[in-house]
């Protein structure tokens, strides 16, 4: 539990990240003048003016050409490609000779490419822990395909963490690929790095999601190496939008075989012949024609990152989860029950800034996530709510049994809906507010003051609800 001084601690530094207020007001303006209130940084981080302006500066300063050639138009665009590489390997502290960057058009789409290509088999093992965002999840096809054991690891206790132990149990036997995501994209929950080398000793890969993690802390890739680190850039900084990559290390990318090649993949290939070669690097991981255009607005991202300082990003995303917490733990109906349930951990110690919560009404019930949703962006609020593409985080937060989720496996009908009513579960998911890097106290102070005038002591108006978001 957190304690009055260890707020106290914690906010106390907050008066270090003003700058960060200034920058707000200078090249986030945006924020402020339309009457919302952004607190879905875990969905997608901000654009600053200065990304924009960069953009149309070099668009309209000369030609860029598809790669792939040796015309000036070409090569220019390929000069700025190279250069973002080693601009992402600089922010993450690897070194070129152990790491390459494999763009790809998000988080995502570098986990297929890893799932699709790695070299399951029967005897090999798939590690997945229970927090795991779908995109990771979805790598148990593809070993199960192949005949590899896919191995669960839940996640435990009100913190709803998954235990070391259970992990090191997971590894003892059998080799193949452990993935994992440094933070957690339900709960904020930050798991621990030194599964990596822990893996390692047992003879499996990694593969560690980086894209909750990379916005408001530093991952020092000198210091701990995973085998495959798949990032989406705009939820670092906003802008832009289809571009992501796969940071993987040399000797790990050299072992997956991929199942096809396309454009721009292949050294040389007979048609005739029915032959290929693929190119020798990371291009041989880089389908078609890469985004020539917005690939360098990454390089201009990154050290608009760098400039203002993840120490700071990290320090004011600290504080203002810390005042988050408290604020929705003080919520309370006039009778003194509590108006909010918290999922995962209710201090600043190992997790980031996304929260996930319910409503509950007076009574104690959870109030439908979708009142909360149709309500919030009404007050012009931009919070997220359902289950986040992590199933696992969600069912351990609403305690869902193995065996009723082997019964819903059975469902003749696919509805969110029918899930729901054979799970018995009152709601579809939670709701979450992230915060990140121009976030500031009015934002939170915000949330606090819609959620108590919206359902204090007040039953909530269920009619006219949208259909429920997909998971």
């Amino acid at each position: 539990m957190s304690t009055s001084s260890d707020f106290s601690g914690v906010m106390s530094g907050y008066a270090d990240t003003r700058r960060l207020d200034d920058l707000r007001a200078t090249e986030y303006p945006h924020l402020d003048e339309d009457g919302q209130t952004y607190l879905d940084y875990s969905g997608s981080g901000v654009a600053a003016a200065a990304q924009l302006r960069a953009h149309v500066e070099r668009l309209s300063g000369r030609c860029f050409g598809n790669p792939h050639s040796e015309n000036p138009a070409s090569r220019a665009s390929t000069v700025l490609v190279e250069r973002a590489r080693e601009r992402i390997l600089a922010f993450f502290n690897a070194s070129p000779d152990e790491y390459a960057v494999v763009f790809t058009a998000n988080a995502s789409a570098a986990c297929r490419l890893v799932g699709e290509a790695y070299p399951f088999g029967r005897g090999a093992r798939l590690v997945l822990t229970g927090d795991n965002h779908n995109s990771v999840n979805g790598l148990r096809e593809f070993a199960r395909a192949r005949g590899a054991e896919t191995v669960h690891v839940p996640v435990r206790g009100p913190e709803l963490r998954v235990t070391g132990e259970e992990v090191g149990a997971a590894l003892a036997d059998g080799r193949g690929l452990l993935a994992f995501p440094a933070q957690s994209n339900f709960t904020g929950v930050q798991h621990p790095l030194a599964w990596i080398d822990q893996a390692h000793a047992h003879g499996y890969d990694v593969l560690l999601d980086a894209a909750g993690f990379v916005p408001a802390n530093r991952l020092d890739l000198s210091r701990t190496r995973p085998d495959f680190v798949p990032v989406s850039w705009y939820k670092v900084f906003g802008y832009p939008t289809g571009v992501g990559c796969l940071v993987a290390r040399r000797e790990a990318l050299a072992r997956l075989r991929r199942p096809w090649f396309a454009g721009g993949t292949i050294q040389a290939v007979s048609a005739l012949g029915g032959w290929h070669v693929l190119a020798p690097d990371e291009t041989a991981f880089e389908d078609g024609t890469l985004n020539f255009l917005s690939i360098p607005d990454v390089e201009f991202g990154v050290g608009w990152v760098d400039g203002i300082g993840m120490d700071l990003i990290h320090l004011r995303v600290t504080c203002l989860t810390a005042l988050l917490l408290r604020r929705l733990t003080d919520l309370r109906h006039s009778d003194g029950s509590p108006l909010v349930r918290l999922y995962g951990p209710d201090g600043t110690d190992r997790r980031g800034g996304t929260v996930a919560f319910n409503v509950l009404d007076a009574r104690g019930r959870i109030v439908d996530e979708r009142t909360v949703a149709r309500d919030s962006a009404a007050a012009g609020i931009a919070v997220r709510t359902g289950c986040f593409c992590n199933p696992g985080a969600g069912e351990g937060a609403f305690g869902i049994s193995e065996r009723a989720l082997r019964l819903a496996a059975h469902l003749r009908t696919r509805t969110l809906d029918d899930y729901l009513d054979v799970l018995g579960l009152p709601s579809g998911g939670a709701v979450r507010a992230s915060l990140g890097l121009v976030s500031n106290i009015a934002d939170v102070e915000r949330l606090i003051g819609f959620l108590a005038a919206a359902y204090r002591d007040r039953a909530p108006d269920t009619t006219g609800l949208k259909p429920r978001e997909r998971c």
